[in-house]
């Protein structure tokens, strides 16, 4: 897979700066694949070079809504502990995992049964399981849980953690993993300040506690061939976008991601050593009057191997009012959507999503 380049009239930093680009700019381009783009110059003290990966990310970000980032700091110990960690949690009796089920949660944490969402509200429930949990500090293995617990409004909560005797390690282990992740979604949000010719320090304010969701998921396999109707509803997860401003996805080689380009057609996100995907959410969507894109996609496991995979989604702070960013409208583009906070949007979708397998 090639290193990805600019669109030729996207101006670059030794040019005048045009002002952004508005979604009249965009190509509604029918990608054949998906950009693999160096995150190395993200923390270069050079600004030309900070703006250069922006241009990158800016095109990927109006043309696809999703890009692979290379050298992005995430260890890979971190990675190998956090994978073993999730496939002993898998493996534990399905009794003593929905003691965490995650209609018990108000704030939609904890385990989530085979079938136990419909991403897709034509679909008949996806084939995966899955474990979440939001923002919490490293801490202790005996610290006092609720003592961490964030006022988060309408996602105010704390997580739920199988019994350390059934798995040791595993909390460490997943808390680990996810902080790393975190700093490299406060890492990217500088980025995409640039790339909507906004100061680098513009989302500072709006990500001070970060709202992040971070899930294991667990693929069996399906079918290596179409069966019928009902076959093809029933799948991974069913085509969806995401809720947040973006998502920080480690997968393993097992494959099943796909994302739909603007002709209809389904683009295979193939694993890529050594890499994570980007994809944007709603929420950057909403935020830039959808001059960036929210990309469908879904997964199918046809592997014949078992899947798994760990998205993180990076949000805004919950209490943050998802307005348009100035630089994305316009005359011609005017305010596409209610505004909304972010916690109140999150929620809703996670409400619509659970709500098929609420008792």
């Amino acid at each position: 897979m090639s290193q990805y380049s600019p669109k030729k009239d996207l101006k670059l930093p030794n040019q005048p700066t045009p002002g952004f680009l508005l979604a009249d700019r965009r190509t509604e381009s029918t990608f054949e694949e998906i950009p693999v783009i160096d995150f190395k110059a993200a923390t270069s003290n050079d600004p030309r070079a900070r703006r250069e990966l922006a241009d990158l990310i800016r095109d990927a970000c109006i043309n696809v809504g999703f890009f692979y980032l290379k050298n992005h700091g995430i260890p890979q110990e971190l990675i190998d502990k956090t994978v073993e960690a999730g496939k002993r949690f898998f493996t534990l009796p399905d009794e003593e995992k929905m003691k965490l089920d995650i209609h018990k949660s108000s704030n939609y944490k904890g385990y989530t049964a085979l079938l136990g969402e419909n991403t897709n509200a034509e679909g008949l429930g996806d084939l995966h399981e899955g474990f979440d949990i939001g923002w919490e500090p490293e801490s202790e293995p005996n610290q006092d849980t609720q003592s961490m617990v964030r006022e988060d409004g309408a996602m105010t909560g704390g997580n739920v953690w199988p019994n350390p005797k059934d798995l040791p390690g595993f909390r460490k282990a997943f808390l680990a993993y996810y902080h790393s992740v975190i700093k490299l979604g406060k890492l990217l949000f500088p980025i995409f300040a640039l790339a909507l010719d906004l100061p680098e320090t513009f989302f500072d304010d709006k990500t001070t506690k970060p709202a992040a969701i971070m899930r294991l998921l667990h693929y069996p396999p399906q079918s290596p061939t179409k069966l019928d109707a009902q076959d093809d509803r029933q799948i991974g997860i069913g085509s969806h976008t995401d809720y947040e401003c973006f998502t920080i996805l480690w997968q393993d080689s097992a494959g099943g991601l796909q994302v739909q380009n603007a002709s209809g057609k389904w683009i295979d996100a193939i694993p890529v050593a050594g890499t994570v995907v980007v994809n944007l959410g709603d929420q950057f969507s909403r935020w830039t009057n959808d001059v960036f894109k929210s990309t469908v996609h879904r997964v199918i496991n046809r592997s014949g191997l078992e899947r798994y995979s760990i998205p993180l989604f990076f949000g805004t702070d919950y209490e943050v009012l998802l307005e348009p960013i100035p630089t994305c409208v316009s005359p011609g583009t005017p305010i596409k959507y209610e505004v909304v906070t972010a916690g109140e949007y999150v929620r809703s979708r996670l409400e619509a999503t659970y709500g098929h397998s609420t008792s």
